[in-house]
């Protein structure tokens, strides 16, 4: 191509490329990918898909229930006041100003476990401005907060967070569901203080539960409750660690202990396995407990009657999985008695007594019936939960 005055100009052609990614998304973490989840929990408690659209969600509860019974009369269904379905900005009524919490619970009496799936919160209020970082943390009351406190992973960044997780009891009997309430607390982390602060709290009287049958909620939170503490509870050591106003039996909250007895016919001789214990009583100004369990078979003679478990340090649900073997005969192991104790372990000082238990012929209820089946029947486990009293052991002959 010619110029005004003749010179020969060159044109180039420049391409543009859109180099624009888009909207930057989060990068997921690894527990992402890894959920926290009970494995050995029954298929009705599975995380749940999230919901695909901006329809309403499903009503919670198993298909069954949804198809026959209607919402308000669903045994699974929303107790209190109607929740919040979304966020909302403006002010709210009173009772759905802290948000709603599902969950669904589980009573396994076969195995004595106790699930609590927590699945998400919803309208939630965060105490700061730019801290969304929360967590929901689940205790059995009465009793102490330390023995049976589980929580969640924490969610960040979300004021409707979803956990799928599971919380699992160990050594949770039908009596305890008549006497025990479940608290949930969703509580909220700051790089600005030290400690988690409560959003929200809410209770469920397990005693509502149908053993074997899984029931869902959705529930307002509430304010956390607090009562002034007895006076007349020790203070001297752990023990001060039990819940504020929750301590009606805190008497026999010493926790419970499952042993495996078998009488091996070809060792000829009783095995005893300490596997765990479960919601011991915190011995220690930190609130938890070294536990460890001494066993010994009265009347007997020499180091071969008294064995004692490994310590578990920092925990008030330690697993041993231990064994130990006593040889005898079974007309000669049933005149003997089987004594059981958890000791807290300290070093330096006298190790402090936890509880114990006492099989023989002698004892009642779950004890004899433990002892008798288990001499009766050779080469059988047989697994059984004991709750700890409080008498210590004695061991003379």
């Amino acid at each position: 191509m010619a110029g005004a005055r003749g010179e020969k100009v060159t044109m180039q052609e420049h391409m543009a490329i859109n180099v624009s990614p888009g909207p930057i998304r989060p990068i997921r973490q690894i527990s992402d990918y890894f959920p926290h989840f009970y494995p050995f929990a029954p298929a009705l408690l599975r995380p749940r898909p999230a919901p695909s659209g901006p329809g309403p969600e499903r009503a919670l509860g198993s298909p069954a229930e949804d198809a026959g019974t209607p919402a308000a009369a669903k045994p699974g269904g929303s107790q209190g006041p109607p929740c919040l379905a979304q966020e909302q900005d403006g002010d709210s009524d009173e009772s759905t100003a802290l948000g709603s919490l599902e969950f669904t619970l589980l009573l396994d009496t076969q195995n004595c476990v106790l699930h609590c799936a927590i699945h998400r919160a919803k309208g939630l209020k965060p105490l700061d401005s730019g801290s969304r970082d929360t967590f929901v943390k689940a205790n059995l009351l009465p009793g102490t907060s330390k023995a049976s406190q589980l929580r969640t992973r924490t969610v960040r960044g979300s004021r409707g967070p979803r956990w799928e997780e599971t919380l699992t009891y160990h050594g949770f009997t039908c009596q305890d569901a008549g006497r025990k309430t479940l608290r949930l607390c969703v509580c909220e982390e700051s790089r600005l203080r030290r400690r988690a602060e409560p959003l929200g709290e809410l209770r469920v009287a397990l005693k509502k539960l149908v053993p074997g049958l899984p029931r869902s909620f959705d529930i307002c939170l509430e304010k956390r409750r607090l009562t002034k503490r007895p006076s007349s509870l020790d203070t001297a050591r752990g023990m001060s660690l039990y819940e504020e106003g929750e301590v009606e039996a805190a008497g026999e909250e010493r926790g419970r202990i499952l042993l495996s007895l078998c009488y091996s016919s070809q060792r000829g001789g009783l095995l005893v396995g300490v596997l765990r214990c479960a919601h011991l009583a915190p011995m220690d100004a930190n609130g938890y407990s070294d536990p460890f369990v001494r066993i010994f078979l009265r009347p007997n003679v020499g180091k071969k009657s008294k064995y004692k478990t490994t310590v578990r340090k920092k925990t008030l649900n330690p697993e041993f999985n231990e064994e130990f073997f006593y040889a005898g005969q079974r007309e000669e192991l049933a005149q003997k008695t089987l004594l059981v104790s958890v000791w807290d372990y300290d070093l330096g000082t006298a190790d402090d007594f936890i509880g114990g238990v006492q099989l023989s012929i002698n004892s009642t209820g779950e004890k004899l019936r433990h002892w008798s089946e288990c001499l009766a029947r050779s080469d059988r486990r047989l697994e059984l939960w004991h709750p700890l009293d409080g008498a210590p052991p004695q061991l003379g002959d």
